[in-house]
């Protein structure tokens, strides 16, 4: 297996406009991904904050998050698992792209998340890393749809 790129197609109950919102958004974001989403006040490149899941202070975890290009309602891209306060980059953390078409009533959502080889990691570490991140992806990733969909219905 290469452990290079994860990709998931999905379709969405929902405009393009509206699941922009829902990947982009920090308010958006802890309804379907983190619990919470600390610092990051607005989808813009070069906008930084913190995704955390569960208690940090008791286990859980805080990981840092950068957008790289947002292009409403098409396209939206963030580099996240950079150790916090360093500056995000190839080689210290993933890149994840949300790309977003139309496609009859709703919008069909390309997500790709790229970066592993580049870690540097020993091969054991990079497809442990890889196999986390799959899993995480195929929980959360239905949650969007879901959460999309459900806010697409109350507009």
């Amino acid at each position: 297996m290469e452990y290079g790129k994860i990709e998931r197609t999905m379709y969405v109950d929902a405009t393009p406009d509206v699941v922009f919102e829902v990947v982009s958004s920090p308010e958006h974001l802890k309804e379907w991904w983190p619990d919470d989403v600390a610092g990051l006040e607005s989808p813009v490149p070069g906008a930084s904050g913190e995704l955390k899941w569960g208690d940090c202070d008791a286990g859980g975890q805080a990981v840092a998050i950068t957008v790289v290009d947002a292009q409403p309602p098409r396209l939206f891209s963030f580099r996240w698992t950079q150790p916090i306060g360093e500056t995000a980059a190839v080689g210290n953390s993933m890149l994840v792209v949300f790309e977003l078409t139309a496609t009859g009533e709703g919008t069909t959502v390309r997500m790709t998340e790229t970066g592993f080889r580049e870690m540097g990691w020993e091969v054991a570490v990079l497809e442990e890393q890889y196999n986390s991140h799959v899993e995480g992806w195929d929980r959360f990733l239905p949650r969007l749809v879901e959460y999309a969909g459900q806010v697409s219905a109350r507009r």
